[in-house]
């Protein structure tokens, strides 16, 4: 996939979701046949004519898989794949070592590949995941998942001390909040100055 600058719509919109927040591999299914509905229809709001493709991957952290160089104490070197052996059998998944451990054992994040529209090659596929270990602002080298991940942190950061500050006030339950179905009111989040409303404010 090459993501360039345009004046209309990118066709190509890869989706990064990481576990620990909340997908595990029990919830696969439901990212795919619930939440990237949500997702295209968000773009068809955006412009009805928009039909991007979609490459989803989950990225997880939370797991007990290790690696380790043969005859040595040192840990694997950054940017080590690993696509076999101990991957799943007829599933996309790798796990990949981007950043260098300095302090400890490394411990490498486990991508899965739900749907590729686009058509990535696997070494595309892991080419792509390891630039994207080296656009984090914060740090100078590269990081343990991709740069996505860590600004969606960011980013949820922010908006749950607005959410935290709404559900403690007196009229958070009777004035600005949806009704979900089936759920609690959904408080609404709060409205950007203009002046950050388009710039990454959160990093």
């Amino acid at each position: 996939m090459a993501i360039k600058m345009t004046k209309r719509p990118l066709n190509y919109l890869p989706t990064l979701y990481m576990s620990g927040d909340g997908v595990s591999e029990s919830q696969f299914n439901q990212v795919l046949n619930i939440e990237l509905d949500q997702i295209i229809e968000a773009c068809k709001f955006l412009d009805e004519k928009w039909t991007p493709k979609f490459t989803i991957i989950i990225a997880q952290k939370n797991h007990h898989t290790k690696f380790f160089q043969a005859g040595s104490q040192d840990n694997v070197p950054p940017g080590t794949v690993i696509d076999s052996k101990v991957c799943h059998p007829t599933h996309n998944d790798f796990y990949m070592c981007a950043h260098a451990g300095m302090i400890g054992t490394t411990r490498p994040t486990h991508y899965h590949v739900l749907l590729d529209e686009i058509g990535f090659s696997a070494d595309d596929m892991q080419e792509l995941i390891h630039s994207l270990s080296y656009v984090y602002q914060r740090s100078t080298t590269a990081i343990s998942i991709v740069a996505p991940v860590r600004y969606a942190h960011l980013a949820a950061t922010q908006v749950s001390q607005f959410m935290k500050f709404d559900d403690s006030s007196e009229t958070s339950s009777s004035h600005g909040s949806l009704t979900s179905v089936g759920g609690p009111p959904v408080p609404e989040l709060p409205r950007l100055h203009e002046k950050v409303c388009s710039s990454m404010f959160f990093c």
